[in-house]
């Protein structure tokens, strides 16, 4: 009797999907020093359910020994000029920092902040935002798009104010490298982008980790890859791009994503149905402008 394959791969050299085991796929399908960026945002460990499996390990221990599994696996795929930005929750963050401050250059620990949970908070003040570490393996070589990622400076841009510390006094600049408190809206039901998944991260909070690590060509790998939204952003922007997911549901998500399939087993590949009704009498459009003054703040 032949063994079942331990993973399938779908698409070419510009975009390739695996269906597998993060660990399995690391360590067997990409070369090592072959990627330019690695954006990694695995399970929690705090119980969501994904398409049948939940996020949930016997003890933070366990859950932190297999992410140093895929973390050295992630590092070992980086070429020397190489990025890696991990999310996770915040009670799990510092497992990983800990991990990776004696094996790659922490450069930035970004928060993510995002408008109120789903459920509030009662007894306690509620989640609002998640962690990111910027990690590179070569501190004094790397790529950091600067130019790519400008957002408003209020103090030129709004203030229109004078820096009389210079020999000639002069305006503030108008624009200026994001800090590393981000705001970007979650990905809700009504966005053009949404997915039907239980963390999807948003297309914008992608662009700009993109842009500003890699450049058109790059290789970026994303190790659990969900709705794949970092190939399809990585794709947009001219990059290359590689996908690992163990859910067959999400796999045909970024098939359908990429263009690399229009069916799949016999079903077709749609997109979600949403039925939009109003449940509340602000207008969809002042919601949208609201979250937009939010982002340049």
């Amino acid at each position: 009797m032949t063994a079942q394959p331990a993973y399938e791969k779908y698409g070419g050299e510009a975009h390739t999907v695996y269906y597998g085991d993060a660990l399995t796929v690391l360590a067997d399908c990409v070369p090592d020093g072959s990627v330019d960026l690695v954006f990694a945002d695995p399970p929690y460990n705090i119980g969501k359910q994904f398409n049948g499996f939940r996020d949930r390990w016997p003890s933070d221990e366990a859950y932190a020994e297999w992410c140093y599994s895929w973390l050295q696996l992630c590092i070992a795929k980086l070429r020397d000029t190489g990025s890696m930005y991990v999310m996770c929750s915040t009670q799990g963050m510092p497992y990983i920092d800990i991990f990776l401050r004696s094996r790659m250059d922490i450069l930035s620990r970004i928060v993510w902040r995002y408008d109120s949970s789903g459920v509030q908070a009662k007894s306690r003040f509620g989640s609002m935002y998640e962690p990111i570490l910027h990690c590179v393996r070569d501190p004094r070589n790397y790529t950091f798009n600067g130019d790519s990622v400008l957002v408003e400076a209020h103090t030129g841009a709004r203030r229109k104010l004078i820096d009389y510390r210079r020999t000639t006094p002069a305006p503030y600049n108008t624009t200026k490298v994001p800090g590393n408190v981000w705001y970007f809206p979650r990905v809700r039901y009504r966005m053009a982008e949404y997915e039907e998944h239980p963390s999807q991260k948003p297309e914008a909070l992608l662009e700009r980790i993109i842009l500003a690590s890699s450049n058109e060509g790059d290789t970026v790998l994303d190790p659990f890859a969900g709705t794949f939204t970092t190939s399809a952003v990585a794709r947009r922007l001219g990059r290359r791009s590689i996908g690992i997911e163990r859910e067959l549901e999400y796999v045909k998500i970024g098939l359908r994503r990429l263009g690399l399939a229009t069916r799949l087993g016999g079903e077709e590949l749609r997109p979600p149905r949403k039925a939009y009704v109003r449940r509340n009498g602000r207008p969809a459009q002042a919601a949208e402008a609201g979250q937009r003054r939010l982002m340049e703040e």
